[in-house]
């Protein structure tokens, strides 16, 4: 297993990649208003744009992609395993490794849920904050959730103000001064 940044000559893939799983998933949950929605929305030219600024990245088993990852700042912005790869744990690890380049920036990590992802998000520790409804055509509405995960819970210290707090020793004579 290869996870990797995509490249140019990868975009074909990773948007078939996309669009089999939208179109095969999302059936299952919403009006086909809302599938199609989610098919322009990661359009060709959207995905060309992510892999060009180096958001997006690659899941390969023998040299197939069967998975990508994106995001943009503490936003992640599309992840999806094709269907017969799913509940193997790509798709975990693919968000493991997303929160933990975010991490290296952020404090929280952000993304809009799809249904059939809110769940495997709950359980990766994220948060609902805002059920969100957004029209489509026909009169359908697409429902999603906005949500979010503090990242560096394990930090026994406090960041205030881009300073770092570090919480004062048992012993007194132990006590050093930080800064």
């Amino acid at each position: 297993m290869i996870y990797e940044l995509a490249k140019t000559e990868d975009l074909q893939t990773v948007y078939d990649v996309v669009q089999h799983t939208i179109k095969t998933v999302y059936p299952k949950y919403y009006p086909i208003e809302v599938v199609d929605f989610f098919c322009e929305h990661h359009s060709m030219e959207a995905i060309a744009k992510d892999i060009e600024n180096g958001y997006v990245s690659v899941l390969k088993i023998d040299e197939n992609i069967v998975a990508t990852g994106c995001f943009a700042d503490d936003h992640i912005t599309r992840v999806y395993v094709l269907p017969e790869f799913q509940k193997k744990g790509y798709g975990t690890f693919i968000m493991k490794t997303i929160e933990a380049q975010i991490g290296e920036k952020h404090d929280k990590v952000y993304l809009d849920a799809s249904l059939p992802a809110a769940a495997l998000y709950e359980k990766l520790g994220f948060s609902t904050t805002r059920h969100e409804r957004y029209l489509v055509e026909n009169g359908v509405i697409l429902a999603y959730e906005i949500m979010e995960k503090e990242l560096h819970q394990v930090s026994a210290g406090i960041n205030y103000d881009g300073r770092k707090f570090v919480p004062k020793p048992p012993c007194p004579h132990t006590w050093h001064h930080h800064k």
